[in-house]
């Protein structure tokens, strides 16, 4: 076994009482994808994290106020670009 396994630090998070219903679910979810529940899981947990910080972040910024809907502007850039969507 490589000596870089020795030295690996992983953290166990144990979660109780899933519902029945959820864990069948993650079951199927994982069947499909040709994975493990513990992956699914993972990568879930991993997206939300990811997600709640870029919300963090969005919600220091300054909010920028447009001349137009956004909606009027997708129109007039459709439009320009003759794509004639919307």
């Amino acid at each position: 076994m490589p000596l870089a396994c020795y030295f690996t630090r992983m953290a166990n998070l144990h979660v109780k009482n899933v519902p029945e219903k959820l864990h069948k679910r993650l079951r199927r979810c994982a069947r499909e994808q040709e994975s493990s529940v513990r992956e699914i899981v993972l990568e879930a947990i991993s997206r939300e994290v990811e997600r709640r910080e870029w919300l963090k972040r969005l919600s220091g910024r300054t909010s920028t106020q447009l001349s137009s809907s956004v909606a009027e502007l997708l129109k007039k850039e459709r439009r320009q670009r003759g794509t004639g969507i919307g």
